[in-house]
């Protein structure tokens, strides 16, 4: 104040910042990112716009409970008055035009549905009475309340309003079995009908063993074989894995081409422990019925039949071919009576135990193996014709039709037991190369074989004789079409793809639905089955999925054990496991004979499926002719035309298009040129076969 310098502090530039402390910024930094933190907590505004939301719904909720009571009670009503009008049943019924022979039923089951609504009504009255004498007015409002709020629920609007149809369905999985409209959907989707065109349910959704299952009708033209064939797409349509779903056409009294039964399991229907066998548990078994094989997937029995047929079992190694083999085997090797030729071309153990019952036994696969398979089936041509001769000879009432008969394959006398063929691996003795001469041709031995196995499938069973091969190559080189065609059953475990497939179960068996390639490796002992004759699962059946029963090697010791002991008891023991292996000397000529003048035809040539079947249709016609529509051909050998093309394509045959006269005019098709079928032909005889 006096004038003087007085030192002062320093003066700052700046402002007041009340800022919180470093913890606390921290807290709130996780609470702002934490997932577990609602959305509304986070902010202050967020807080309000949450509690603007809830106090509007609030105001609405009685108007929504309201609308959605309003809702749940029209929808009781229709579903009651569908359900006492019998209007499921009806439909069915018009649908199937059998309106007028259901009538009396259907007017039946509406009388009783109205006396169990009166029923229900009156008990439910004299309840709400008895409740209102003891309770008074709060009983009937406590009813009121609760069935008020069941019909809100009932009525309540879904993701997707306006209406009770909701935006995410959520899984497909078994929906249909409540609402058929989703299965309606599902074919629609899979493409097996139009988006105009709808099912006719002829069977409701009705539990059968562990599954679902429902009979439909396709609409006019569709057919119930193009469902089989696209199962696929169907399982996936309806979210269930393809092996859990089985198709079949109903056939017979009460089918017709376009009714499909459906069945769908609740879960993989071939996992779980393995199936025993339940030959097990019986002393002896009877050779003419069917042998019990497997389960199929809604676990029904399936037995194979064996007599008057034959059998071939194809699969990749470790799949179970053996295991299946000797299930088909094992009925027989129960029957005293019966004569078993066993052959194994593996050369391991797991046909020693047969070799105590055998009447002649094979095992390995060196040339001398080989070549006592030859003599041995040389022996069972020469014994075949010679059963016919002494069949000849006996009268009308022993032998009625030509035919072995039960009586007759156990009668000691004649001479002629049920005889089963069993060759393991038969691939070894079916491409052997030795050559050989055989009744002045030139010739392998597998050939050979093939011709006399061919014979015996062929002319075989009616004299007694089955013939079971199994092989882990089955391809049209292992297997000569001359031998396969005549097979009767067929059994398919996993194999490489479908052309392996359709060599074991027949031409053009994929294109029905039928592939054994696309069965899962995880699935041991599951296979296509295609049936010569009647089983459990119908006679009309074209093939099944089939899970065989478990027959490991100690239990296959017990039934050779058990079927040598029926043997000795019935003094029927004979030939190799008695030690006689003496072979019978056999005229080879006549056997030659008896295999007829084509076998040393083929032996010159051996086309490969579809092309042998071409050249057989076309006959003569193949050197005369200079070109074949497709259509000519796909309609004479009743294949699948993308599938033929694309083989007839592999073996050296292009399609090509030419003019053709139809009527005054001419018009250009699809077809082969003669000259191009011919030039195939001699470049796989020349490739495959040495000639004579």
């Amino acid at each position: 104040m006096n004038g003087d310098v007085v030192p002062a502090a320093p003066v700052y530039d700046g402002e007041l910042v009340d800022e919180p402390p470093k913890v606390v910024r921290r807290i709130g930094d996780l609470w702002q990112r934490s997932r577990f933190v609602p959305t509304a907590l986070r902010s202050r505004a967020a807080l309000g716009y949450a509690v603007r939301d809830a106090v509007a719904w609030l105001v609405l909720a009685p108007l929504r409970f309201l609308s959605g009571a309003v809702r749940g009670a029209v929808v009781v009503g229709r579903g009651w008055r569908r359900w006492v009008r019998v209007r499921d049943y009806r439909e069915a019924a018009e649908q199937s035009e059998k309106l007028a022979d259901k009538f009396i039923e259907i007017r039946e089951l509406t009388l009783f549905r109205w006396k169990v609504t009166g029923a229900v009504c009156a008990v439910a009255s004299a309840a709400l009475t008895v409740a209102y004498v003891m309770f008074g007015g709060l009983a009937l409002w406590g009813v009121a309340g609760v069935a008020s709020v069941v019909l809100a629920v009932v009525g309540r609007r879904k993701d997707g309003s306006p209406g009770r149809k909701a935006v995410l369905a959520g899984p497909r999985t078994l929906t249909w079995t409540m609402d058929p409209q989703v299965l309606v959907d599902a074919f629609r989707d899979a493409k097996l009908v139009g988006k105009d065109e709808t099912l006719r349910l002829v069977e409701r959704a009705a539990r059968v063993g562990d599954g679902w299952a429902v009979t439909v009708d396709l609409p006019a033209t569709r057919k119930a074989a193009d469902v089989i064939k696209n199962r696929d797409a169907l399982a996936s349509a309806l979210a269930v894995d393809e092996v859990q779903l089985i198709v079949e056409r109903v056939r017979g009294k009460g089918g017709h081409a376009g009714r499909v039964f459906l069945w769908v399991a609740d879960e993989d229907p071939y996992a779980g422990p393995p199936l025993r066998t339940p030959l097990l548990d019986v002393e002896w078994w009877d050779a003419w019925r069917p042998v019990p094989f497997g389960r199929d997937a809604r676990n029904r029995r399936i037995d194979l039949p064996l007599v008057w047929t034959s059998l071939l079992v194809g699969a990749i190694p470790r799949q179970g071919k053996t295991f299946a083999t000797r299930l088909a085997a094992a009925g027989l090797i129960l029957d005293p009576y019966t004569r078993l030729y066993v052959y194994d071309g593996k050369g391991g153990k797991d046909w020693d135990s047969a070799e105590q019952i055998a009447y002649q036994y094979v095992c390995g696969d060196e040339l001398e193996h080989v070549e006592a398979v030859r003599d041995h089936l040389v022996e069972l041509v020469a014994e075949v014709q010679s059963r016919y001769a002494r069949m000849a000879t006996l009268d009308d009432e022993v032998c009625p039709e030509s035919k072995i008969t039960p009586a007759i394959s156990r009668d000691p006398d004649l001479g002629m037991p049920i005889t089963a063929v069993i060759i393991d691996e038969v691939q070894v003795f079916l491409e052997n190369p030795t050559r050989e001469q055989v009744g002045g041709k030139k010739t392998t031995l597998g050939a050979y074989i093939a011709d006399l196995l061919a014979y015996l499938v062929r002319k075989g069973p009616a004299a007694g004789i089955v013939v079971i091969l199994a092989t882990q190559r089955p391809d049209s080189n292992t297997i000569p079409s001359r031998l396969r065609a005549v097979l009767g059953s067929r059994f398919a475990l996993r194999v490489m793809d479908w052309r392996d497939s359709n060599i074991v179960l027949g031409e053009q068996m994929n294109t029905r639905g039928y592939d054994a390639s696309t069965l899962l490796p995880s699935h041991k002992g599951v296979g296509i089955l295609r049936p010569d004759g009647e089983t459990d699962a119908g006679a009309d059946m074209l093939a099944m999925t089939v899970r065989t029963y478990y027959m490991p090697n100690a239990e296959w010791r017990v039934i050779c054990a058990r079927g040598r002991a029926l043997r000795e008891a019935a003094g029927t023991l004979a030939g190799h496991a008695v030690g006689d292996d003496a072979v019978r000397a056999i005229d080879a000529v006549a056997v030659v004979k008896a295999l007829g003048t084509g076998a040393a035809e083929r032996w010159v040539v051996e086309l490969p499926e579809p092309l042998a079947a071409v050249v057989d249709y076309l006959g003569d016609q193949l050197d005369k002719r200079e070109f074949v529509p497709t259509a000519e051909l796909v309609e004479a050998l009743k294949v699948e035309p993308t599938m033929f093309g694309k083989e007839m394509g592999e073996l050296g045959c292009k399609p090509v298009r030419q003019y053709v006269p139809e009527g005054d005019a001419t018009r250009r098709v699809r077809g082969y040129m003669t000259a191009d079928i011919r030039a195939a032909v001699d470049e796989i005889g020349a490739t495959n076969v040495e000639q004579p």
